[in-house]
Order: C-alpha cells, then structure tokens, then sequence
C-alpha cells in the first residue's frame, strides 16, 4: 500500500549547499585545515533519499542523513553517515507516485570535474515487495567495454554507490512502513559535458560521467600534503619501535596486506597511495629493514614499469609493454595480443587468468616491479611485493 502524499508542486529556493560530518573528520578537525567533501555516489543517495521522504512523508527535506560506505561496515565498526544539503526536490506532476530531489556535488578543497555538478535522483513507486532498481538517465555514463567493475551495457555507477544508494533507500521505506519497491533512476543535467574532462571516454565508459565513491567522502590532499602524510606516519611506525613497514597504495590494499603480517602493529603499516619512489625512499631514509609492497595488478604493472608516480592521470598502463611480458612468460600469440589490446588493468588481469601461465606471468612482473622497488631503496632494505587480484585473493608475493 502506497501511504498518502500531501502536498502539491514544491520546488526548493535553495541554492547553497554544504556537509555536516558527524562520523569521520569533520571540515573543523582537519589538522590541515583542508575541508572534506562528498562523492558523486554520496550525491546520488542524497537525492533519492531526499525524493523518497518527500514523497512517502509529504515534507521536503532541506537536509537527509546518509548511509556512508563500506557496505557492510568494517569489522567492529559502525556504519559512517553524512548529513547532505538539498538543493531542490519536487513531486512529479505528469507520474503518479514520483518525485525527484537534487543535489550539487561538492568536492571540498580537492575538486576534480564532478565539483558542483547538479546530481538529481528520480524516485517512483513500483516494483516487487522491497525490491530497489537502479538505473542511470541523462549523463551518467555508459559502460561499453569490458573490464570495468559494472558490466558492459549497465551505467556507470560503481558497486560500492550502488550498495549505498540502496541501503539509504531502504532505510527511508523502513522510516515511513512502505513495504513496495521503488525505482530509483540517477541523472546528471551536464554529466556528457563533464565526462569530456575525465578519462570515461578512454575507460569505454560513454556519454556521462560516473557515479563513484568507496569511502563516501573525498580525502582532500595536495601532493605535498600526501608526501607529509606518508613522512608522519613512518615516523610514527620507527617511533614506535618497527623495523618493518607496509606499505599499500590504498585502504583495501592495506587491509589485505595486514593479513599477511597479523603480528605486525597496525601502525606498522601506511599507505603510500601512487608516491611509490617517494615512499620507498622515505621508508629506507628512515632505517626500515624490512618493506613489504601490497597493490593490485595495475599500480603493481605501473610500479614495473619503472614509474615513480602511479597515477592514472599522469601516468598510463602500457598494455603493449605488459603483452610482451606475458610473450616472456610463455602466453601465446593470441592471448599476447589480447592482453595489448585491453582497455583496463582488471580486463587484462582477467585475459591472463584465463590462460595457462597466469601464475608465472604474475610472477615475472611482480618480480619486475620489486626490482624497481629496491632501486628505490638503493638496495637498503629487503623488499617483499604481495599482488592482490579484485576480488582479494593474494595472486603473488616475491
């Protein structure tokens, strides 16, 4: 049973827009005085959340609490939430049952090309019993190519969004004793336009930007930022009595390198992000023995390549590179040239692992990357490189 909707046409005035962090560094406690903002996956949820309360209690929100990733928490965890400002929402005049509510992204003092875009969700009750449907309107990208986390012919919006997006929708029908599905459909007014100054287009991601975010909240640091971020925190692992430090190039990374050192402290253990070079010299400047690399096979083929900076915007796989180290490793011709022609790092670790010699591919580059590592080093310290595939499984340690 649909619950009476009271009011009629309402279109927010407002046009600011802001975040109140109630979980997570707040803008206030920054030690750096740089201020967080919200995901484009944050964004979305907002909005939906912000439609379904104004059409299940007739009320428009100026702000909605939501749900924060990861889906489920962390082990021991709660689950983070972030109070978002609405910027307008309105019930649908020409669609029984719906209305749509948006938000305007903000990206804090990191801004990249979905800062300020208007990010709107569309709501509509429909569907089975507490089933939630996702899809991805004007400006949201499209997935054509393989090797991406969404499947060819799916929008653009990543897993962790998707899971996010749900979860706040639910928590809404649970709020008002709505038991039916709703439909959930994400649009962004100058997402194409946007997407032209991302790398979506090379990605075979098509006609709009994506919608992401694994954390919810977007980490702003300059590199010099970073680099002192790194600095500290080995400092604070040698201050601490450690002779070995971890380092990853991410959360997840960290999280699956720590388990293969349970004895290790966690302060043992820092994320080094795309500052490779940077973080193996810092490690040895500073009387590490021991350095143990965790990352996922497309920093780990960028770390063999020789690059000292490992990000995407600078610096790109070379597919061709990696094709003739998979020639090396006993891959035939035909799985060399699709591995040349992969379009990401996930869809060329897939091309390998369908092959006979994966393990020994991994290997070799792996070993390729730990050469680099202890150049770094100045073959100071001993260097282990673990490598991860997707899904968490260790593929390869050398």
């Amino acid at each position: 049973m649909v619950p009476a909707v009271a009011g009629a046409f309402f279109e927010s005035l407002c046009q600011g827009f802001g975040t109140i962090m109630d979980i997570r560094e707040n803008d206030a406690a920054r030690a750096d005085g740089l201020r967080e903002g919200f995901t484009t996956g944050t964004a979305a949820t907002a909005a939906a959340v912000a439609a379904l309360h104004l059409l299940l209690g007739g009320s428009p929100p100026e702000t909605v609490n939501v749900p924060l990733p990861p889906f489920p928490p962390e082990q021991g965890g709660e689950q983070a939430r972030l109070d978002i400002q609405i910027a307008g929402s309105i019930l649908n005049k020409d669609e029984k049952h719906c209305a749509t509510a948006e938000v305007v992204k903000d990206g804090g003092d990191d801004p990249d090309a979905t800062h300020g875009a208007v990010i709107q969700a569309r709501v509509r009750l429909a569907g089975a019993e507490g089933m939630v449907t996702l899809e991805g309107g004007k400006g949201v990208g499209r997935v054509t190519l393989p090797g991406l986390p969404v499947a060819v012919g799916e929008a653009a919006i990543n897993p962790e969004p998707r899971k996010q997006i749900a979860a706040g929708v639910r928590e809404v029908c649970a709020l008002y004793g709505y038991t039916g599905g709703v439909d959930v459909l994400i649009s962004v007014p100058d997402g194409e336009e946007r997407a032209k100054n991302t790398m979506n287009a090379r990605l075979g991601i098509m006609g709009g930007i994506s919608i992401l975010g694994t954390r919810g909240t977007v980490r702003p640091f300059s590199h010099s930022a970073w680099m002192a971020t790194i600095a500290q925190g080995l400092d604070v692992a040698r201050a601490a009595g450690c002779t070995g430090i971890g380092l990853s190039t991410g959360r997840r990374s960290e999280r699956l390198l720590m388990a293969q050192y349970p004895d290790w402290p966690e302060r043992a253990f820092v994320q080094a992000a795309d500052f490779a070079a940077f973080s193996l010299e810092q490690a040895v400047g500073k009387g590490f023995e021991r350095i143990a690399w965790g990352c996922f096979f497309g920093k780990l083929v960028k770390l063999a390549q020789g690059h000292a900076y490992t990000h995407a915007r600078t610096e790109s796989l070379d597919f061709a590179l990696l094709a003739g180290w998979c020639r090396e490793g006993g891959a035939s011709e035909e799985l060399a040239r699709e591995v040349q022609q992969a379009n990401t790092a996930r869809q060329a670790l897939q091309i390998i692992e369908n092959g006979r010699v994966m393990e020994h591919i991994v290997k070799a580059v792996a070993q390729r990357a730990k050469i680099c590592a202890l150049h770094w080093t100045g073959n100071k310290a001993h260097v282990t490189v673990h490598v991860f595939d997707f899904d968490g499984r260790q593929l390869a340690v050398v």
